[in-house]
């Protein structure tokens, strides 16, 4: 599996709720990341886990809930944040869900603007097509970005990994 793949595929799964399930998935993705060629990625990640552990499952479930779930800034749906204009906000959302149609794949469970799910959308394709989705969605990570770092969320480091991800795709 391409590297990029591994990546995005760590990066989404570290956004998801984590639940019963994602805990027992955690020493496995754990692992996968320690294994990364990227030295800085896989710093980012095992510090990431380590942060995890650190806190505990039940405190880490509680911030998540704070921080993505009750929170309008710093929520994972990509349409939400600048919402001024629904009209706006629609069209996004078909360009999402677009993407999602070209690809092979149709939501039935999720929004198509929910980052983990676009994240596993790009490890899922060819180099061109990943390069395509996260380029699409560059802006409006960017902006989650500045909000991570207005509340001070450790993700932050989570949407750079991500979004150096959607360059190095440029440059191969």
């Amino acid at each position: 599996m391409d590297e990029y793949k591994k990546i995005l595929r760590i990066a989404a799964y570290l956004l998801e709720y984590p639940d019963e399930s994602w805990r027992s998935e955690f020493a496995d993705y754990r692992q996968a990341a320690s294994e990364l060629s990227n030295v800085q990625v896989r710093d980012v990640f095992k510090d990431y886990f380590d942060y995890v552990e650190q806190v505990g499952a039940k405190e880490y479930e509680q911030q998540y809930v704070r921080r993505f779930d009750f929170s309008q800034n710093t929520n994972l749906y990509l349409t939400t944040h600048n919402r001024t204009d629904f009209g706006k906000q629609s069209m996004e959302m078909n360009k999402f869900k677009t993407l999602f149609l070209e690809n092979g794949y149709d939501l039935r469970n999720e929004l198509p603007d929910y980052l983990p799910a676009l994240l596993e959308l790009a490890a899922t394709v060819d180099r061109d097509s990943a390069r395509k989705i996260l380029s699409t969605a560059r802006s409006k990570i960017e902006l989650l970005r500045e909000r991570f770092i207005e509340a001070k969320l450790p993700q932050v480091f989570l949407l750079d990994v991500i979004l150096s991800q959607e360059s190095a795709l440029e440059v191969s």
